[in-house]
């Protein structure tokens, strides 16, 4: 039986540490999700919980469940989850050296827990290998099981919110929230400031195709700046 040392615990706390300010604005935005599939009528509301965890993408989850209660069908909310989780092929992109460092059910595994709060955590990390692979399941984890709570309570006690109350604010503070602490450098700021005016004059391209259009246009934007830096 392998003892677990305590740095690899040390690193298991600060993950869980660490994702607990960033799921305060995600409770919120569980909440509008559970309360989106509370108001569809297409989905049982059990069966649109259990998405959450099948899912685990808050933004791909809420763009399906929208077009589903909307009547678009089969095919656009597939394609509008897919389009708006696009973004995790460039986190993949970035995190290959270290998944690289670690153990094939990890590899398997770990893809799972790759939301937006664990990758603007872990990517910027600096640990060994077993103690990265903590922190990475800890802070993953921890981001789980508040996530399938918040979207409990918004399936729940969601429609009986009054409508004074606007729950809206916690999908771009999530985002903030998570974008603040990686502008390090210039190619960073760069990349968030193009991405954010990008998506913002191509808001109207359906299924959110703007967000995908912004994304693309910021690592490229990231890229070049990166590339200038080092010449």
């Amino acid at each position: 039986m392998r003892v677990v040392s305590s740095t690899t615990r040390r690193a298991a706390f600060l993950g869980f540490r660490d994702m607990l300010p960033l799921m305060i604005p995600a409770f919120p935005f569980g909440a509008v999700l559970g309360l989106a599939i509370a108001q569809t009528e297409f989905v049982p509301n059990f069966i649109g919980w259990l998405s959450s965890s099948i899912i685990f993408g808050g933004a791909a989850q809420l763009t399906a469940v929208t077009l589903l209660a909307s009547g678009a069908g089969f095919f656009p909310p597939l394609i509008g989850a897919v389009v708006v989780n696009v973004r995790h092929v460039m986190y993949s992109a970035a995190l290959v050296p270290r998944f690289r460092e670690q153990p094939k059910w990890f590899r398997w595994f770990g893809p799972y827990l790759l939301l937006d709060q664990n990758f603007a955590l872990s990517s910027i990390k600096e640990a060994e290998p077993d103690e990265w692979r903590a922190y990475y399941l800890a802070a993953g984890a921890s981001a789980w099981v508040a996530w399938q709570i918040a979207v409990a309570v918004g399936i729940v006690f969601g429609p009986v919110i009054p409508e004074a109350i606007d729950l809206s604010f916690a999908v771009p503070a999530l985002f903030i929230g998570l974008l603040v602490p990686s502008l390090r450098t210039r190619p960073a700021a760069l990349a968030a400031v193009v991405g954010a005016l990008v998506t913002i004059a191509f808001a109207g391209v359906p299924n959110r195709g703007g967000m995908l259009i912004g994304g693309l246009a910021g690592v490229i934007a990231g890229t070049w700046a990166d590339l200038r830096s080092e010449t």
